[in-house]
C-alpha cells in the first residue's frame, strides 16, 4: 500500500489509466487491513471470558432477509445468486449483533470460495427446540484434513489466498465462538464441489 502510493505521490505525470490503476490497488490494500484489524479486535474481545450474550427475541427469517439483500452487490461481482428456503417468523432468543457476525462471516467466506455464476443456497428450519440454518456454496472440496480443523483461529483452508477476500483465518473461529457460548453448534461438511455450513441453535 505504501508503495502504491510513493508512487503516485513521486510520479506525478503517471496517466490516468495508471494513476487509477495504483490507486485502486491500495484502496484495495488499505480495505483488507482494515479487515484484519477489526477481525484482530474481534478475537481479542471473543478471549476475554467477562464478555456477556445481551438477547432478546429475534426474528431470524427477517434477519437473513436483510442480509441477503445486503450481500447482493458483493455477489453480483462474480454472478452468484441467491436460493432461498425461508419460513416465515422463525423466532430465536439470541444477541442479534453477534448472531448477524456469525452470517455475516459464514456469507463472505461463501462468496470468496464460490464458483463464479453458481447459486448460494440458504434454509432456515425449526426441528426439536432447535433453528437450524444451513448455507451451501459451490466451490472446491475442502479435504477432510482441512474440514477438520477450518474454525481453529488463524487457519486458512487455501494458505495460497492472498486477496482481500481470503481473511486472516479468523472469521470461522470467531463464529464459532459466538455460536458455542449461546449453547449452539457450527459444523461443516464438503464433497462433490459443494461446502455446506450448518448452525444450530436453541430456539429458547
Amino acid at each position: 500500500m505504501v508503495g502504491y502510493l510513493t508512487l503516485l505521490q513521486e510520479e506525478p505525470d503517471l496517466s490516468p489509466e495508471m494513476r487509477a490503476r495504483y490507486t485502486g490497488v491500495a484502496l484495495d490494500k488499505a480495505l483488507r487491513l482494515e479487515d484484519l484489524i477489526n477481525e484482530f479486535f474481534e478475537i481479542t474481545r471473543f478471549n476475554l471470558s467477562a464478555i456477556e450474550l445481551e438477547r432478546e427475541r429475534v426474528d431470524v427469517s427477517r434477519m437473513l432477509e436483510q442480509m441477503m439483500w445486503e450481500f447482493k452487490p458483493l455477489m453480483a461481482d462474480k454472478n452468484l445468486e441467491w436460493q432461498a428456503q425461508l419460513p416465515p417468523k422463525v423466532l430465536l432468543t439470541c444477541d442479534p449483533g453477534k448472531m448477524e457476525r456469525v452470517l455475516d462471516n459464514l456469507i463472505r467466506n461463501a462468496i470468496s470460495y464460490s464458483e463464479p455464476g453458481s447459486p448460494l443456497i440458504l434454509s432456515l428450519a425449526e426441528q426439536e427446540g432447535k433453528v437450524i440454518i444451513r448455507l451451501e456454496n459451490r466451490g472446491r472440496t475442502i479435504p477432510p484434513e482441512a474440514l477438520a480443523r477450518l474454525f481453529e483461529r488463524f487457519y486458512r483452508a487455501d494458505s495460497a489466498r492472498a486477496t482481500r477476500s481470503g481473511g486472516a483465518g479468523l472469521g470461522l473461529a470467531i463464529a464459532k465462538e459466538i455460536v458455542t457460548r449461546h449453547g449452539g453448534q457450527i459444523s461443516a461438511e464438503s464433497f462433490d464441489n459443494r461446502v455446506i455450513f450448518t448452525v444450530e441453535m436453541p430456539s429458547s
